[in-house]
């Protein structure tokens, strides 16, 4: 996830462009932070007005989003002001491809326009979510979660939760660490706990407890993932029963605690990949699979290459950087 393509049109919110430029578009490669190319796409050349007196430049047109790995939607600062036709067009086109394409608080809307959010899973911005589900009745509105994935298609709550939601898609693509500079860089956590209940508009004292104790369990698992962890352990650790546990737990992160403890074992073993030279048997071990056969069928399926693969590949790519002259353009952001 490489080639990062904002949806630019008249009347986004500076907020959400702020944050999608400030997570993609410096050039972090000194604190092992890869390289994006960050593209502002629209229907038109020329300026773009925005809220508050601001304009905006784009460098590509819509049909840049076909070259694109990610699709990033911010929001309309009047949610209910309509979407270009070829804008909605562009975005059908690029889910349909298998693009990622995620909204920022109100972009949701921009997307329940489109009709990619029927029949799926969405969050905006709590004080929005009655006029998304009123608007667009096919669309599953949720009300706990800072963000929510549905078949390839993210959003994310209100405002900040923008930040959660694009710091999660450099981690899923390139990994905790990664994530975790970018996050350092921006003075953040590099995840938030609890959910977007604390933030609504009442008291929601027994979600509070709830969210720390699911806080908890994420921060304990991380420390332990070499450990047989299943969802009864941590369960157990929430004091919470399974079946319960499972059902807030996703309310909370998105996904089920099965696959939050997959993909941060695959983490790990990227990174043990990266840096050591332990075998195949040892990473997976180290990384809490409980085979090497489930380890490599895990990691290719995810990967897409093989532990041996990637880690030969991860090699020629640090050598490669060891060898570019310094104070080379390794990041273009179109300034």
């Amino acid at each position: 996830m490489h080639r990062v393509a904002i949806v630019a049109q008249p009347g986004i919110r500076s907020f959400d462009l702020a944050v999608i430029t400030e997570v993609w578009g410096p050039d972090r490669a000194r604190v092992g932070v890869p390289p994006f190319e960050l593209r502002r796409c629209a229907l038109r050349t020329g300026p773009i007005e925005l809220p508050g007196g601001l304009t905006l430049t784009p460098d590509r047109g819509l049909d840049w989003l076909s070259a694109a790995d990610l699709v990033v939607v911010p929001a309309l600062a009047e949610p209910a002001d309509p979407t270009p036709e070829p804008v909605l067009a562009a975005l059908r086109a690029a889910h349909a491809r298998g693009v990622p394409v995620a909204a920022l608080c109100a972009g949701a809307f921009v997307l329940a326009e489109a009709g990619l959010l029927d029949g799926r899973r969405a969050v905006t911005h709590w004080w929005l979510a009655p006029q998304l589900a009123a608007r667009y009745p096919a669309v599953l509105v949720e009300e706990a979660p800072l963000f929510v994935e549905d078949d390839g298609l993210w959003t994310s709550a209100g405002v900040a939760s923008g930040i959660d939601l694009c710091l999660h898609l450099v981690r899923e693509a390139h990994g905790s660490e990664a994530a975790a500079a970018i996050a350092r860089s921006m003075v953040t956590g590099p995840f938030r706990t609890g959910d977007h209940a604390q933030y609504l508009d009442r008291p929601t004292p027994s979600a509070d407890r709830t969210a720390e104790a699911l806080a908890a369990v994420r921060e304990r698992a991380l420390r332990r993932l070499h450990e047989p962890l299943d969802v009864a352990t941590l369960a157990r650790w929430a004091g919470m029963s399974p079946r319960s546990f499972a059902r807030h737990f996703a309310a909370a992160t998105g996904t089920t605690p099965h696959k939050w403890l997959l993909r941060h074992r695959l983490d790990e073993a990227r990174k043990l990949l990266e840096r050591t030279d332990h075998p195949v048997p040892e990473v997976a071990r180290r990384a809490g699979f409980a085979s090497e056969v489930t380890f490599r069928q895990h990691f290719g399926a995810h990967v897409g290459l093989s532990p041996r693969a990637y880690r030969a590949a991860a090699a020629a790519t640090s050598a490669a950087s060891a060898a570019a002259p310094p104070g080379g353009d390794s990041v273009r952001n179109g300034s």
